[in-house]
């Protein structure tokens, strides 16, 4: 016989986990894949698609997101008023200006799926422009969501011993 209740493990398979998600120098696109999946709960062997067995995920440094290309000036941001002459078009640096966390939430929001449960999952998901986040909420954070992709270092990260044996293309 187990040492523990059924009930104590139907409740630790369904409490819900805080999860932190650095979005410094990520596209949006794939911060709100890996946010999707764990707002969903799709990650736990107990999913399925009627339960509400998601967690919370919170996503520091959006202020600092990374477009590919020239997404910055292209991509287009549209919404209606409902008036006529009521639709507005905004580009992504606009919208990041006026609200650094709106690119994220709108990329999150945009791949959870179009039923009921969107509402009640957006409000799973914490944003911060910066990597400050309340204590209320750091001292519920449990894990980590490893980046989805590799941050570059910059130019002056590298220490002089690096340089040096950086392979020369061509001497001067």
């Amino acid at each position: 016989m187990a040492s523990y209740s059924r009930a104590a493990q139907q409740w630790a398979t369904f409490a819900r986990v805080w999860y932190l998600l650095d979005a410094k120098m990520q596209p949006p696109g794939k911060i709100a894949a890996a946010t999707v999946i764990r707002l969903e709960g799709r990650h736990k062997p107990i999913y399925h698609a009627l339960n509400d067995c998601g967690d919370h995920v919170v996503i520091i440094n959006t202020r600092h997101i990374a477009f590919s290309g020239n997404k910055w000036e292209q991509k287009v941001y549209s919404s209606h008023t409902g008036y006529p002459g009521g639709f507005k078009q905004v580009t992504a640096t606009q919208l990041h200006l006026k609200d650094p966390t709106a690119i994220v939430k709108l990329a999150v929001y945009r791949m959870l799926p179009k039923n009921l449960q969107r509402r009640t999952l957006m409000q799973r998901l914490h944003l911060f422009p910066e990597d400050v986040v309340p204590e209320d909420i750091e001292k519920n954070l449990l894990q980590e969501i490893p980046q989805p992709r590799a941050v570059p270092k910059r130019l002056d990260e590298y220490t002089p011993e690096e340089i040096a044996a950086f392979p020369k293309l061509w001497t001067p």
